[in-house]
């Protein structure tokens, strides 16, 4: 990256600020631009170091586990069916398998969906009504998240209005203290952008509309590269905001699903919530993040799969133990993949620095379960994606806790520096990257 000689710098957390006709205010922030870092890309010229952030991936109900663990560990395993949509990124990712959720197996209420949730992602027991103590991705955001607009966000995909907070929330502030995730596109995209005006909250008017005349302004004072960068980057904005806007009406709401089943388009809402995940990571409006794809103990139907005389849930149940219902379960866990797959493209296609977003975004893919049908909470699988720091084009059979996993991310990635995690004795080893 080569500097711009005489350039104005601006800070990451710069916004172009629009005030419409009423007097409320539109933020549209900046990309990384060439122009915020130093000579050689390797830190914000303003603030120091490029920031890492965290997301915590997550869809309900567990894998078939010979359609997605490969036999081989090492650099050379073989991707498995339901990993096939990782293919292009298998330098970028890090399959581990066998890692335990003890949480999940002491006493107390609720299924085992209720007891794995809780585990999985506080590393505590099941209360009766939530979580017992603070999912992992708060108490990274307790320590990393004040710097940012949004000390962290919380997103979801499919709405599933079924069960109680433990399916419906993986994000947990405390003791019983959910975080929602955002359902509807329309509403996070207003967040994101403080669009509070009729005219923009009804899509009859552009939030680009109102920082035309900050964007010229700033326009003046960029490099070729910045200008485009900063051109594309209204695009995608702008394209998400047509994408929204054609949407049925009824995807502007939470409804409890009808009797049949809730049968949404959830890969077209699924990749609207990546896009503005991403624009929130780029924009440096957050470091931490979930997303949710789908619920926990999942009951969604999958039209776009051909899937619709029963409800995820029932498929890993009813079909498991047949070769065609094991190939259903296999083609819907390909599409959770391919939902990833997409999310770590799109960071992969964002510059930042010396290299992409994707190398300062630290991905961990999880399930409450490992194989479905047994409601297995040992033996389970997370892929880790992105980071420059993590070690990766691995699969990796491990002994290791989900809190001992968690506490590498945390620390040795993320520099959270937590004291300790309900669940972990120690950090897991071969988490990071020996270069």
């Amino acid at each position: 990256m080569k500097p711009i000689s005489g350039a104005k710098q601006y800070s990451r957390r710069r916004f172009l600020r629009g005030v419409g006709a009423a007097g409320a205010v539109v933020r549209v922030a900046l990309p990384p631009l060439q122009m915020m870092f130093n000579s050689h890309g390797t830190a914000y010229a303003a603030t120091g170091g490029i920031p890492s952030r965290f997301v915590l991936w997550f869809n309900g109900n567990g894998i078939p586990e010979r359609y997605w663990i490969p036999s081989e560990t090492g650099p050379d395993y073989k991707l498995t069916p339901c990993l096939s949509p990782l293919a292009p990124f298998r330098d970028r990712i890090h399959v581990l398998s066998g890692l335990d959720n003890p949480a999940a197996r002491m006493p107390g209420p609720g299924n085992d969906h209720h007891r794995s949730m809780s585990g999985l992602v506080s590393g505590t027991s099941f209360t009766g009504r939530g979580a017992g103590g603070p999912s992992i991705d708060q108490m990274i955001a307790a320590r990393m998240g004040g710097a940012t607009r949004f000390r962290s966000l919380q997103i979801g995909v499919c709405q599933e209005s079924h069960g109680e907070s433990i399916h419906r929330n993986m994000s947990w502030a405390g003791y019983e203290r959910a975080l929602p995730p955002e359902l509807i596109p329309h509403n996070l995209f207003d967040r994101i952008f403080q669009s509070k005006q009729p005219a923009w909250r009804e899509r009859k008017q552009s939030v680009l509309d109102a920082v035309r005349e900050d964007f010229t302004e700033l326009k003046r004072t960029l490099g070729k590269q910045d200008q485009q960068r900063v051109e594309d980057h209204f695009a995608s904005v702008r394209d998400l905001e047509k994408a929204i806007l054609a949407l049925p009406p009824e995807y502007s709401r939470v409804q409890v699903p009808d009797p049949g089943g809730d049968v949404k388009d959830y890969p077209r809402i699924a990749k609207l919530q990546s896009e503005l995940l991403v624009h929130a990571l780029a924009s440096g409006q957050t470091q931490v993040a979930t997303y949710m794809l789908t619920k926990c103990q999942s009951l969604v139907r999958l039209p776009w799969l051909g899937y619709t005389t029963l409800r995820h849930h029932d498929y890993t149940h009813t079909s498991a133990d047949s070769p065609r219902g094991q190939r259903i379960l296999r083609d819907i866990c390909r599409w959770h993949a391919e939902e990833f797959a997409y999310l770590i493209g799109r960071l992969l296609s964002i510059p930042e620095g010396d290299g992409t977003l994707l190398d300062h975004c630290c991905l961990a893919y999880i399930h409450e379960h490992a194989e479905a049908n047994a409601h297995k909470n040992n033996g389970l699988v997370a892929i880790l994606a992105g980071h420059n720091k993590l070690r990766k084009s691995q699969h990796t059979k491990t002994t290791g806790t989900m809190g001992e996993l968690y506490l590498a991310l945390a620390n040795d990635v993320m520099g959270a520096e937590l004291d300790r995690f309900p669940t972990a004795t120690r950090k897991l080893d071969g988490v990071v990257s020996a270069a």
